[in-house]
């Protein structure tokens, strides 16, 4: 029989466990499928990445592959250049760069030696250091460059010698040398150097002092030797000068005469 509307309804409250879902199962999936496609991008675009830096050089190894080059460009070899001389300069180096470099550093301090100011010590030097095709034209240059308004300068006497009571100072000493140009045949290289030029003495009006300059020699390979074939001077590059008082005449005069100096080797 139907129930008028009239009638009161009748609510059935079933168990907890047995209560129907207030959503589809189909929501319930959809935060988890959205996971899992952040996931699979993120993935795609690490893969991505990796493949494109896959053949790129790191640019940490490039550097540190730079400065061991450059610091092995600089380092000195340790290598004993010659074991032979004449006039007491240097012969008989490798036919390598470095033997050219070894060359150019011991020929510079020749080129800078007191001796250079006298003129048989400086044709003694131009015959030991020189190629014997390029001697005679490298003569007439270190003669007019040596001689004449040069010694008159330093306040020496036309053989080169110092006034008595004083002593002459000419000394070059290599900081570094480097080749701009090598091969077989030829090489060129650049030498910087420190050297010390004056007068030491109580009455001295040209005193010592020193100066910085780089010297560019040209050698050849003669057969046997590297000779050299023409040669260069510039100014520099000079450092800052240090805070430090100068010696008296009478240091200078004892530092030359007691301190000798060296052959290198590059």
């Amino acid at each position: 029989m139907p129930l008028s509307d009239d009638q009161p309804h009748t609510r059935t409250r079933l168990p907890v466990g047995e209560q129907p879902s207030s959503q589809p199962n189909g929501r319930q999936a959809r935060p988890l499928r959205t996971l899992l496609t952040v996931l699979l991008v993120v993935s795609l675009l690490v893969l991505a990445i990796s493949i494109a830096n896959r053949g790129k050089p790191d640019p940490t190894s490039a550097n540190a592959g730079r400065s061991a080059e450059r610091a092995a460009a600089t380092a000195a070899s340790g290598e004993q250049p010659v074991t032979t001389t004449a006039n007491g300069i240097g012969t008989g180096y490798p036919h390598t760069d470095q033997g050219a470099q070894s060359a150019a550093a011991n020929y510079a301090v020749a080129i800078g030696s007191a001796d250079m100011f006298r003129t048989d010590s400086r044709h003694a030097i131009v015959t030991t250091i020189a190629d014997p095709a390029a001697a005679p034209t490298l003569q007439a240059r270190l003669d007019q460059g040596f001689g004449g308004d040069t010694v008159t300068r330093y306040g020496l006497d036309a053989q080169g010698r110092a006034p008595k009571g004083l002593t002459f100072v000419s000394r070059t000493v290599p900081v570094g040398a480097k080749a701009v140009g090598y091969t077989d045949a030829e090489s060129k290289v650049e030498v910087w150097c420190t050297g010390l030029a004056g007068l030491a003495g109580e009455r001295s009006v040209q005193p010592v002092v020193a100066n910085w300059f780089t010297l560019t020699l040209t050698l050849r390979w003669t057969g046997s030797d590297w000779k050299l074939t023409d040669y260069a001077s510039r100014q520099g590059p000079a450092p800052m000068p240090g805070d430090q008082q100068a010696a008296t005449a009478e240091e200078i005069t004892g530092a030359v005469q007691q301190f000798g100096g060296f052959r290198y080797a590059r």
